[in-house]
């Protein structure tokens, strides 16, 4: 049986969480393959809101085990308190049960925060990720596999110790870690998660090779991949459908569906070139930060907002290879009477239609502009009558207006990827899925 990815196909803050979430009934496997505590999904059900940072999107269904993968950098302190908000929502234990850390991930640590907090340019979320990852590169780092080894070591907490003061002192922190400090973290790790950590490649691989279906989770979004994003203005990690098995620990032949998910219009949190990128004080962007709600999950950050770019949503699939694409907040674009559509660039006033690699370029290119009749506001019990109604009568995008249909068609057309499923609101129940498509299914229940 297949594994399905799950991806972010703009700059991160899509929609991921929801799509997981809608999907997880049909799987027994969710697992987050990158990434770490710098990422955020946000699940809406009736009343309760679930944001979520580590913990797989899947947990929702009580039946779909999580696994926090290799691929992953870990703060365990951070997931600590996401568990312990879990457990006073729904009163689960789900570590060490159907919640597993994968033995390769690796810890983020007080000192990769430390540091991380000292960058002025590119405008992380300040959780210790990229710090932790380039760890990983030169080898330094410690996985969750290797603690019991390193607690045994005077020796490498010593040299580790030296370490990590000596770069703080580069980046003209002042704040020093000890040994004890390391020592009492690294134990409490140990004996807090010490049930959970497992080799979670090789249980994923059993469950697929037994007829499982497995969810694999992306964080961050297209844009934001350390290879084929917008450089510097990046994460840490490959956010791509190459590395979704890779960070999982299977191989890519399990992958048999990626999904793209895309606002149908633009935000993006922190630094970086934003070719569509409009004003937060007034107009289009004002009103899509205002009504959106565009405030980043994990960090409050304001979201910077624009109109939808396709030159990027194609550059995306070109490194993913979409099998449909879930376009997320078309809700937020009602009331507005035009909307448009970036279909390419000019550079230097010669037109382009593909994103160039370097950020100074991609910041001096201007968007090409289609523009489109706006639709009516609506109310987002409005809208989930909707979503109801395409549901139990089955007509799927048949059930919404013409001039909010024509928006999705015309995404459709200029991206060249067929799209599944239209989100109209927040909660789990304003979707509208293509008819007889792959979010045409029965979404179960939730645990809370």
């Amino acid at each position: 049986m297949p594994a399905t990815v799950i991806l972010g196909a703009q700059w991160g803050d899509e929609g991921k969480g929801k799509a997981i979430d809608q999907l997880a009934p049909q799987s027994t496997w969710a697992v987050r393959f990158q990434g770490g505590n710098n990422a955020g999904h946000t699940i809406v059900v009736g009343d309760t809101t679930l944001k979520l940072h580590q913990i797989p999107s899947g947990v929702t269904a009580k039946h779909c085990n999580l696994v926090l993968g290799d691929g992953m950098v870990i703060d365990p302190w951070v997931l600590d308190e996401e568990l312990g908000r879990w457990e006073d929502l729904t009163g689960e234990k789900p570590d060490g049960e159907r919640l597993f850390i994968s033995e390769r991930a690796s810890v983020i640590l007080p000192f990769h925060r430390l540091y991380d907090g000292a960058d002025k340019v590119v405008g992380t979320t300040g959780r210790g990720i990229g710090p932790a990852y380039r760890d990983r590169i030169e080898r330094v780092g410690i996985r969750f596999a290797d603690i019991p080894g390193v607690l045994a070591d005077p020796k490498r907490i010593k040299q580790t110790i030296s370490r990590m003061n000596s770069q703080l002192k580069t980046v003209k922190v002042e704040t020093e870690v000890s040994a004890d400090e390391l020592t009492a973290d690294l134990q409490w790790i140990l004996d807090r998660f010490g049930q959970a950590i497992r080799p979670t490649g090789l249980m994923v691989d059993l469950a697929l090779r037994n007829g499982e279906n497995v969810l694999l989770e992306g964080a961050q979004g297209a844009m934001l991949d350390i290879d084929q994003g917008t450089y510097p203005f990046v994460t840490s990690s490959v956010v791509g459908r190459a590395n979704a098995s890779h960070g999982a620990g299977i191989h890519p032949g399990h992958v048999t569906e990626c999904f793209g998910i895309t606002k149908a219009y633009c935000t993006r949190v922190g630094n970086g070139p934003f070719p569509t990128e409009l004003s937060l004080e007034e107009g289009p962007g004002h009103h899509m930060a205002q009504i959106g709600h565009e405030f980043g999950t994990t960090t409050g950050r304001p979201r910077r907002t624009g109109w939808l770019d396709i030159v990027a949503l194609k550059d995306a699939d070109r490194t993913s290879g979409y099998s449909g694409l879930v376009v997320t907040k078309l809700d937020v674009l009602g009331g507005l009477d035009e909307i448009k559509i970036c279909v390419g660039y000019e550079l230097d006033g010669k037109p382009i239609s593909y994103v160039p690699t370097l950020a100074e370029d991609l910041d001096r290119c201007v968007a090409v502009y289609e523009t489109h009749s706006g639709f009516p506001a609506m109310s987002d019990e409005d809208w989930i009558d909707m979503a109801e109604r395409s549901r139990t009568e089955g007509s799927g995008f048949a059930a919404m207006p013409d001039a909010v249909r024509n928006i999705v068609d015309r995404i459709e057309q200029l991206s060249g990827i067929s799209v599944v499923c239209v989100g109209v609101g927040p909660d789990r129940r304003a979707s509208i899925a293509r008819k007889d498509g792959p979010f045409d299914i029965a979404w179960g229940e939730a645990t809370f």
